[in-house]
């Protein structure tokens, strides 16, 4: 499913890195879909900590609507640099996870 981050927030490098790993399809699949949550969770948990208390039910009523242009509407209107905001909480998880990923690979040798 197309978030209304996904042209902010790429995870081809993970997913790149899940097809180096000796993974059957069923792992592989599920670590994605570990992967897409965390990231979700991650970026939901950056926009709503800048939103006062009746702004968070807004923002999740346009995100339950999945109505994009509402979301950008609103959170521009709402917080300065969102855009970079969930970048960077995004690409901090994704650090994370290459790391994970690369300390997992060194264990397992």
């Amino acid at each position: 499913m197309k978030q209304f981050y996904s042209h902010i927030v790429k995870i081809e490098t993970i997913t790149a890195e899940l097809d180096k790993l000796d993974l059957t399809d069923e792992e592989r699949i599920h670590l994605a879909h570990l992967i897409d949550s965390s990231l979700h969770h991650t970026i939901l948990d950056a926009i709503l900590s800048q939103l006062a208390e009746e702004d968070k039910r807004l923002f999740l009523k346009h995100v339950h609507e999945d109505d994009h242009d509402k979301i950008w509407q609103f959170l521009n209107e709402k917080v300065d640099n969102i855009e970079e905001k969930i970048k960077k909480a995004a690409d901090g998880l994704i650090n994370e996870l290459h790391e994970d990923i690369q300390k997992g690979q060194k264990e397992k040798k």
